[in-house]
Formats: C-alpha cells, sequence, structure tokens
C-alpha cells in the first residue's frame, strides 16, 4: 500500500535531512518534491494545491528553520497535513444507533467488491461487536449474485434471507426488513445491486430502496485501484443519495493511493472502512494517523500488534513455549512459524507495518527475499516426512534429492533452509540455558500480547500519533520482533530470524 508515494516522499525527506539547517528556499524545494510526488500518486489537483498550500503555511518562518532538527519538523507538518486530508485524527466509526434492525445499505457501481465487502462487515460486526446480523441481496439483475451473498453467508456463520425468485428490489427490501425485525437481528446489511457504469435506472432504484428502508448508514463502496474514476463515481452517488460513508477496497493492492487521499476532501464523505485483501476477516476499520504513518515510511505498529492479537492461535502459541523453554526447536516448530507469518500476510505485509523498514524492502527484494521465498520453505518442509521433521539430522544426501523433487526444488535451497534452522535452534537453546527469566520472558513473548514481560504496551499503542508522529520504544520494536519470530531472541544482524541475511547494497 502507498509503495510509490512511500518512496518519493522518504527520498525527499532523506534529502533535507542530509543537510542540517534549512533555508525557505530549501523548504519550497521540499514542497515542490511533495506536490510532484501527490500528483504522481493520481491525487485530485484541487486536493494537493490545498495541502501545499496548508504544508507552506505552516513551514514557513523562524520556528521551523531555527528548530533543533528542522527537517523533522516540515515531515510532522507533512504528517498533520496527512491526517487532515485523510479526515482527521479520530476513526468515524459505524452508527447503529436505531430501532433494531438497523439497517445498512451498500451501493456501488458493479465489480467494486460490495458482496464481498458486506460478508466482511457483517462479519466483523458480528465477531467484534458481538451484534446479531442478517444479510440480504437485492441484485436481481447479475447472475448468481444471490447465491454469492448466501454462500459468504454460510462461510462466515451469518443469516442471510432467502432467495425468493421474481422479486424486485424494492421487494426483497420490504421482506428483508419484516423477517429481520420478527427474528430480532441487530443489524440488516442490503447488498444492492451494481452497473458497470452510472445511469438512471440504477440510481433510481438505490434512491428507491434508500426511501424504504430508511437506513442509519449508506455506505458507498469504491474500488481504490480506479483512482480518479472511484472519486467521481463517489461525487455521483453522493449528490442523488444521502451517503454516510466510503469503503475502500483493494487498498493492499493500491501502490498510488490518489483515490484514498483525494476522496474525503473532495465528497466530505468519511472512509469508514478500507479492504485490505481477499479473505473475509480483510476490512480494517479506517484510521488517518495509522494511513499517514505508512505512507511516510513510519509503519503501523498498532495493526500489527492487532493484527497478531486476532491471527496468532494462542494455545498453540503457549505450547511452542513452553517447548522452547525446555531448548527445543524442530523443523515442525520452523513450519508453524512460517504458518504463523502467512496469517499475519505474509512477509511483505509484516514488513509493510514495521517502522523505517522501507528500505530493507528494497534490499529483500534485489536479494529475492519475499513471499515467494517462504512458499519454497513450505514446500520443503511438507516434502519431508514426520520422522525427518523432527530428526533434521537424518537428512543426507539421498533424502535431499527426495525432497528437492517433491518440493521442486535445488538440494542447495534445503541446504540453506536446514542452516536457517540450526541458527534458530542455536538460539533456542542458548535462551534455555539462560535460567528461568530467560525461560519467562520467552513464554511471555511466545505466549500472547497482553501486557506480559517484553509486550508491547496496547493502551500507548493506540494512543501514538495523536498530533505526533508515531515513534515506538526500543523495547516496544524489540518485542514486535521477538513476537514475529516466535523465538523471543530478537532481530540479529542481518536480517529476520529464520530469514537469510541481508547484504548491503553495493555502490
Amino acid at each position: 500500500m502507498f509503495e510509490a508515494l512511500n518512496e518519493r516522499l522518504t527520498g525527499v525527506f532523506d534529502r533535507i535531512t542530509g543537510r542540517g539547517a534549512l533555508s525557505e528556499k530549501d523548504i519550497a524545494e521540499a514542497m515542490r518534491e511533495v506536490r510532484v510526488a501527490l500528483l504522481e500518486a493520481d491525487v485530485a489537483l484541487p486536493v494537493v494545491k490545498d495541502f501545499i498550500a496548508f504544508a507552506s503555511e505552516k513551514a514557513k518562518g523562524e520556528e521551523v528553520i531555527r528548530s533543533v532538527k528542522p527537517a523533522d519538523q516540515v515531515v510532522k507538518i507533512v504528517y498533520d497535513g496527512l491526517i487532515e486530508m485523510l479526515g482527521g485524527e479520530e476513526p468515524v466509526g459505524i452508527n447503529l444507533n436505531a430501532t433494531p434492525p438497523a439497517v445498512i445499505l451498500m451501493a456501488g457501481l458493479q465489480g467494486s467488491g460490495k458482496t464481498t465487502s458486506s460478508a466482511k462487515l457483517a462479519l466483523r460486526l458480528t465477531k467484534f461487536d458481538r451484534k446479531k446480523v442478517m444479510m440480504a441481496s437485492l441484485d436481481t439483475r447479475r447472475p448468481a449474485a444471490m447465491e454469492q451473498l448466501a454462500k459468504l453467508g454460510e462461510q462466515i456463520e451469518v443469516a442471510t434471507l432467502p432467495i425468493v425468485v421474481g422479486e424486485s428490489a424494492v421487494q426483497i427490501t420490504r421482506r428483508a426488513l419484516q423477517s429481520a425485525k420478527l427474528q430480532g437481528f441487530d443489524v440488516l446489511i442490503l447488498d444492492t445491486a451494481g452497473r458497470i457504469t452510472l445511469d438512471e435506472g440504477l440510481m433510481n432504484e438505490v434512491a428507491e430502496v434508500a426511501a424504504v428502508s430508511k437506513p442509519v448508514e449508506t455506505l458507498l463502496v469504491a474500488d481504490s485501484l480506479t483512482g480518479q474514476d472511484a472519486v467521481r463515481t463517489a461525487k455521483a452517488f453522493h449528490e442523488r443519495l444521502p451517503l454516510t460513508g466510503l469503503v475502500l477496497t483493494r487498498a493492499d493492492g493500491d501502490g498510488r493511493g490518489g483515490a484514498m487521499l483525494s476522496m474525503r476532501a473532495v465528497t466530505g464523505l468519511p472512509i469508514k472502512y478500507i479492504g485490505a485483501g481477499e479473505k473475509v476477516d480483510a476490512l480494517d476499520v479506517f484510521d488517518a494517523r495509522r494511513v499517514a504513518g505508512r505512507i511516510l515510511g513510519q509503519g503501523d505498529i498498532v495493526a500489527l500488534v492487532e493484527k497478531a492479537s486476532q491471527d496468532l492461535d494462542q494455545s498453540k502459541a503457549e505450547a511452542m513455549a513452553k517447548k522452547l523453554a525446555k531448548g527445543k526447536f524442530d523443523l515442525d516448530d520452523l513450519a508453524a512459524q512460517l504458518q504463523q507469518m502467512k496469517k499475519m500476510g505474509g512477509l511483505q505485509g509484516i514488513m509493510g507495518m514495521l517502522p523505517g523498514v522501507a528500505k530493507m524492502k528494497a534490499q529483500m527484494a534485489d536479494t529475492g527475499v519475499d513471499d515467494r521465498m517462504i512458499a519454497r520453505q513450505e514446500a520443503i518442509l511438507s516434502s519431508m516426512t514426520k520422522t525427518e521433521r523432527k530428526k533434521p539430522d537424518l537428512l543426507n544426501a539421498s533424502r535431499k534429492k527426495r525432497i528437492a523433487a517433491g518440493a521442486g526444488v535445488e538440494v542447495q535451497d534445503i541446504n540453506r533452509l536446514l542452516k536457517q534452522h540450526r541458527q534458530m535452534a542455536d538460539m533456542v537453546k542458548s535462551l534455555a540455558r539462560g535460567g528461568p527469566r530467560k525461560m519467562q520472558q520467552m513464554a511471555a513473548m511466545m505466549g500472547g500480547l497482553g501486557g506480559g514481560p517484553g509486550q508491547p504496551d496496547m493502551a500507548r499503542l493506540k494512543a501514538m500519533g495523536g498530533g505526533k508522529m508515531p515513534e515506538p520504544s526500543a523495547d516496544e520494536m524489540k518485542a514486535i520482533q521477538d513476537r514475529l519470530s516466535g523465538l523471543g531472541g530478537g532481530m540479529p544482524p542481518g536480517g529476520l530470524p529464520g530469514l537469510p541475511g541481508l547484504p548491503t547494497k553495493k555502490s
């Protein structure tokens, strides 16, 4: 997310940081480069003009130029400007303040992701808000649209309105309202029909459904990859329909970020959720502070901690902690670590949430360290027998050839994996010999994110960014790195545990 914009802005700030003292000319030059970066990211021109005017005004004067760290002051100004552009410091939550069932109307063009977003939102309301949710498809035109929503409902264990062939969208709406009320549902999500392009028929139908259902939330679902087309769509819908918020889909594939950075300023509507993946749980509450931090290469530690809390299996982590405390770490344990990394979005996803790793990501790309490497390692481990994973010393030349053939890799790939495993196993043994205190720290780091010894302080992490750049402490960063590695041993020089060291780029 925002890779291109992050790279451009990081380059700008690196240059002014290296100069020490700054003149007004230096600041003006930096603002020109920021302007170009935003335009290249497909941010709407009026939005860019307002942003640069805001940032330039703040950056002028003796306070910035004569400050101890003028470059940091400029970065802070850009950070504040991004937050303002994205809608302010506090996330705008969804409104469910209505006599049940509270109706949420999902609108948008065909292909924008309304149906999957409806299911993601239903799962989120069920899982985190403990609401009883029903979904109903009003899409009578797209083939199998109703069946798709019904299938997603089964997958996430959320009720869907039974399909009755031949009903109009308004008739389905009335039946859904009655059914949800009689069965005591808290929330009713209406998934409306879309069109390839905006037309009067679509607008009239959605407006009629809104008049009948009286939704507390009318959310426009827009594909962030369409850039300024998504902005124009939002404006057109908002002129005909009283929208209350936006849901941006495919945000994880949006390397530029123009739609996200323009939507709020152009429409005046808050971005309430962003879809960050294909899985049914890949819907995040939009937080301007955290997005601004990621744009400026500060990562998103809060999201990383929350994702770890949600995705990592607590019981498995505790069981592994006990095993590691005895100094044991076999190839099954390595496979489990790779699985946990995949659950958290893979190597690239994790790196994107850690502060200051943009340059490391570039080095990783140059040296072939990516999620495909993780997939190869998993293939190697899957091609081994249970006995071989428990006792890696059994792996002689003939066994390695068999495993390489089964995994579709070279024998040297297996040797590289075994070397990494030996390094990790040695680290575990070293920690286990450190006595009860070391074991306790390891167990705390493996056992969850509940604030035990060495754990990040969730309250402090969530408070970060309130007018300041998110700057986690060294202890918090170490705890995050330890939690990711699953070893409690920190990040050794040269890279993440279990991954090859990252060679310094040749100049």
